[in-house]
């Protein structure tokens, strides 16, 4: 028979065994590869091959040998997955890694906060990200030339005219719109927060980006005090950094708070000592607050002559910086692995 045909015939054989035993498996194995087996043999028949064959002959002996070493894999494997009508797994192999998930961070921070002024009877209010005018500027006092309305502070969708900017379009800045619809809809008393997303046009560094996230709280009631806006936020700081924090307010202006402040607390990065996000003052701002200003109860229905009221508003990734005293707040939009996965204890 010729040694091609011969060859031919091995393929075809090895491709139409069956088996039902791992033992029939090993005499096909050891049949066709052993040592004394039939490949070995064929090779040690290929020297007397003629020169002008021994290039088909030893490509047909090469894909004979990848064949029946297929065939045994194949096998092996079919018995294992049929063997007694179950599948059973390959306890050889390594076992897979238990991922553990996690919250994002800044969604760590925001539900801490949230619990904390939970406690002291604020309510969680939430509205639209894409507002009006109305609710982001003119109802919160403020002037129609104030710079928040300028194209480089603010992303509008739909812009109109300077002189009438009512319909204005436009993604919120800040989440105090969320407050002029609870006092549109609700009177006092009114204790609430709006945690939420915002927008403004500005460089992404360190310390800034143009998409970051906000609480806003709103207290309006009878006889409501400047101290009284200064204890609630002491008690924030005290609960959120530790009883040893320190802080600090300075005049500051919002054009919907009168008076208004900005409120610093240590710097938990370099403990007060001074660091590039501080700006070395040992000082790190992190909310703005104020008495909320009687001619925005007015634009919201709130008669001004009986209530008054405290707001403040603070960012979360700020404070996130200071919780985990992360120095770039970049980090936590770039969805790096390296980085989330440090936070997988923080599951709730």
């Amino acid at each position: 028979m010729d040694l091609l045909q011969e060859i031919e015939n091995y393929i075809q054989e090895a491709k139409d065994l069956s088996v039902s035993s791992p033992e029939e498996v090993e005499q096909f194995r050891v049949r066709f590869l052993g040592k004394k087996g039939i490949i070995p043999a064929l090779f040690g028949r290929f020297r007397e091959v003629p020169p002008e064959q021994k290039r088909e002959v030893g490509q047909s002996i090469n894909t004979l040998k990848n064949l029946v070493q297929e065939r045994v894999t194949e096998l092996k494997s079919a018995l294992r997955s049929t063997s007694s009508g179950h599948s059973y797994p390959d306890l050889t192999l390594p076992g897979d890694p238990w991922l553990t998930g996690s919250r994002h961070p800044i969604s760590t921070v925001r539900n801490e906060i949230i619990s904390i002024f939970s406690r002291i009877g604020f309510t969680v209010s939430e509205g639209p990200e894409i507002e009006d005018d109305q609710h982001v500027f003119s109802k919160l006092n403020f002037p129609p030339d104030h710079p928040a309305r300028d194209m480089q502070d603010t992303f509008f969708i739909e812009k109109e005219s300077a002189a009438d900017s009512r319909n204005d379009v436009l993604l919120r800045t800040h989440t105090s719109s969320v407050q002029v619809r609870v006092m549109e809809k609700q009177q006092p008393p009114i204790r609430t927060i709006s945690p939420g997303r915002v927008f403004r046009n500005e460089a992404i560094s360190a310390r800034a980006h143009c998409i970051f996230h906000q609480i806003e709280g709103l207290y309006i009631d009878t006889d409501v005090s400047f101290a009284q806006l200064k204890q609630t936020l002491f008690y924030f700081a005290r609960e959120f950094f530790g009883p040893k924090v320190n802080t600090r307010f300075r005049p500051s202006f919002f054009p919907f708070t009168e008076p208004s402040a900005e409120m610093d607390v240590t710097c938990q990065i370099c403990g007060g000592k001074g660091c590039n996000v501080c700006k070395y003052t040992g000082w790190l701002e992190i909310l703005g607050c104020g008495m909320v200003d009687p001619n925005v109860l007015e634009y919201n229905g709130i008669d001004n002559e009986k209530y008054t009221g405290f707001a403040f508003g603070m960012g979360i990734e700020r404070i996130a910086m200071l919780k985990y005293q992360v120095n770039d707040l970049r980090l936590y939009f770039e969805n790096d692995l390296r980085f989330l996965e440090q936070f997988a204890t923080d599951l709730w």
